[in-house]
């Protein structure tokens, strides 16, 4: 008797156990528990930490509560100025409404990611490529309204939508190279055609200042002279001034034909002997006394200077 009861008190303790075991359930910090008894939602959610449930009559459900991280695919998409890229993006979500990502929806995980590919798709199409390279926040902001209003339904929150990189043909990125090329070219021109504008405007500046001192070009010149030595090159090249030729070629050539007489000078008296145009004709042609002797040849001689030239 005592050792029938004895089984029986062993055997209670034992179906006891496994019935706790089968009905304990422990909900971690990160998650939340939904049970579904008879398939029916209970209004509670299990809170974290220890918590029993009916074996075999509910069943318990736990969601993850943390932010998932999640890379979206890449899609291949024609923008909206007809040039083929292929973007990636990383969507960020968690869940603020466990019952409603069990009951709502099958996966929320899978119906978040179908959902970020084609708004994905969808954003593509509606941007130009110049907004997809330079206005990446305004694209991730529409991204991410596109995503949050269906997930909304599912107890699903968007936290953050990036778009990770912009894939171009090579082709593209060819064009897109000349073009900054050419861009850096030009403004390269601009910048040394002002500074020409400049320069030419300084020099215009000191070539008036030089032409009222004449002094100051020569002194130029030697400036030019020694910046040049300075290099210790092999040849010299000296800039000659001109008008020091136009004055050596003066010297040399002496006073000219028919250079005025200086001021004091008398003009030459025609009564004067040996003097006057008819005085070389006299000497030449005139016979001798009694006129029987032949004109003989009449010997040259330079003219004496005229006494007023002698004179000065």
């Amino acid at each position: 008797m005592v050792q029938d009861l004895l089984i029986a008190v062993v055997a209670a303790v034992l179906v006891g156990a496994l019935y706790l075991m089968a009905a304990a359930r422990v909900v971690r910090q990160y998650e939340r528990g939904v049970v579904l008894r008879l398939g029916r939602l209970r209004d509670e959610v299990r809170r974290p930490g220890f918590t029993m449930v009916l074996p075999g009559v509910d069943r318990l459900r736990k969601v993850n509560m943390q932010i998932v991280t999640m890379p979206v695919p890449a899609q291949d998409g024609i923008t909206r100025d007809n040039v083929t890229v292929r973007v990636d993006a990383v969507i960020y979500f968690k869940v603020v409404d466990p019952a409603s990502a069990v009951v709502e929806v099958e996966d929320y995980r899978f119906a978040v990611s179908q959902m970020a590919q084609t708004s994905l798709r969808s954003i593509i199409g509606k941007s130009d490529l110049d907004d997809l390279l330079s206005n990446r926040e305004k694209l991730n902001q529409g991204l991410e309204l596109m995503i949050d209003s269906p997930a909304v339904g599912w107890g699903v929150q968007i936290d953050r939508v990036e778009i990770k990189d912009v894939s171009l043909p090579e082709t593209m990125k060819r064009s897109m190279a000349r073009q900054a090329e050419a861009d850096r070219e030009r403004r390269a021109r601009v910048i040394n055609a002002d500074a020409e504008l400049q320069a030419s405007k300084k020099l215009a500046e000191a070539a008036s200042e030089m032409s009222a001192q004449p002094a100051a070009l020569q002194l130029r010149l030697l400036q030019t002279v020694v910046a040049v030595a300075a290099e210790k090159n092999s040849t010299l090249v000296l800039p000659f001034p001109v008008e020091l030729l136009r004055f050596l070629e003066r010297a040399q050539q002496g006073p000219p034909v028919g250079r005025p007489a200086p001021e004091g000078a008398r003009p030459p008296d025609p009564a004067a002997p040996g003097t006057g145009p008819h005085a070389a004709g006299d000497a030449a042609g005139s016979p001798g006394p009694g006129g029987s002797e032949p004109p003989g040849p009449v010997a040259s001689r330079p003219a004496a200077p005229s006494e007023p030239y002698a004179r000065h």
